[in-house]
């Protein structure tokens, strides 16, 4: 008899205390993270892989690249082509070289030459025409010999003020609509190379890394998966008689097991509709049974105190506790 009162002694304690409530202002919930996945629109074997898992990075660290000779070589391409454009359209826009307009201009000097002895033939002959010592047919052909020369060196100056303008307006917009073409060319070769190789968005833990080296990663497969800090957040669930008396930016403490202290987090959502309710009609009874879920978010400092999956208790401060 004795030894069944010292057991029930010893387990009146622990009995009573499993039995006890917890606080009116305390509730179960978990934490949640909001990942960031990292991609390529381009597929490629992975040649680099920067990070590990559990690592935390800066923003604009490399995290990983793709094989990109493909792109390398359109890149060279299309710089090569946007070259060829710009010497088209300059060589459009001042016209023929120096060295041919010089011959040009060598041309057009001896026809002058030639006009101006044309013209000394022709008045020669207009005054022995007078003196009736030549034919007027002596006089026709040099008349015609003139006239030859002359329009030779008006159709030469003409081709050589064209030779200096350089080429007709619409062959000059060709030649810039070809240089656009060219530019918007070399811009999608880059940006397809720089597709290859990805880096964090903004400061993060690496949670996961998802291929390995040497593994082909099809277009728009996540390689990287991370975890900023200010997408940390805890989720738990109030009665439907609590969540009339939260608000959004109402603290929370959030405590769990191992913590070296509370930490203190801000409500962010209150859902607008209850969860995990029974299939009944709602009653004086059955409201009781109605949760809602609220979220919540630590400051950044603490937000790696958190750990996606892990369970805590959250106590509303400005709730009672009984």
């Amino acid at each position: 008899m004795n030894r069944l009162f010292a057991i029930l002694a010893f387990l009146l304690p622990a009995l009573l205390l499993g039995c006890s409530e917890p606080p009116a202002n305390r509730f179960q919930g978990y934490v949640e993270g909001e990942f960031v996945n990292i991609a390529s629109p381009l597929g490629g074997t992975l040649i680099e892989l920067a990070v590990t898992r559990g690592q935390t990075v800066r923003g604009d660290t490399s995290l990983f690249a793709l094989e990109s000779g493909f792109e390398r070589a359109s890149v060279d391409e299309a710089s090569h082509g946007l070259k060829r454009a710009q010497d088209n359209l300059r060589d459009q826009e001042t016209g023929q070289r120096p060295s041919e307009i010089a011959a040009i201009e060598a041309r057009l000097r001896q026809a002058r030459s030639a006009a101006t002895l044309a013209r000394t033939e022709y008045d020669r002959r207009v005054r022995l025409i007078r003196e009736q010592t030549i034919s007027q047919e002596e006089l026709d052909r040099a008349k015609n010999d003139f006239d030859q020369t002359t329009h030779r060196v008006r159709e030469i100056s003409a081709e050589l003020e064209t030779a200096r303008l350089g080429a007709r307006t619409d062959m000059i917009r060709v030649a810039e609509a070809e240089v656009l073409q060219a530019r918007a060319a070399l811009a999608q070769a880059q940006w397809n190379l720089d597709q290859k190789t990805r880096a964090a968005p903004a400061d993060a833990l690496v949670f996961d890394t998802l291929f390995r080296l040497g593994e082909w990663v099809p277009a728009g497969q996540p390689v990287v998966s991370l975890l900023p800090p200010e997408n940390v957040e805890v989720r738990f669930f109030v009665p439907e008689t609590v969540v009339g008396s939260l608000a959004v930016g109402q603290e929370a403490v959030v405590t769990f097991d191992g913590a070296a202290g509370p930490v203190s987090t801000t409500i962010t959502f209150i859902s607008p509709s209850a969860e995990f309710t029974p299939p009944v009609i709602y009653s004086s009874q059955s409201r009781a049974k109605l949760v809602f879920m609220v979220r919540a978010r630590p400051d950044v400092a603490d937000a790696p105190l958190l750990h996606p999956g892990q369970p805590v208790d959250v106590t509303i401060p400005t709730l009672p506790a009984t």
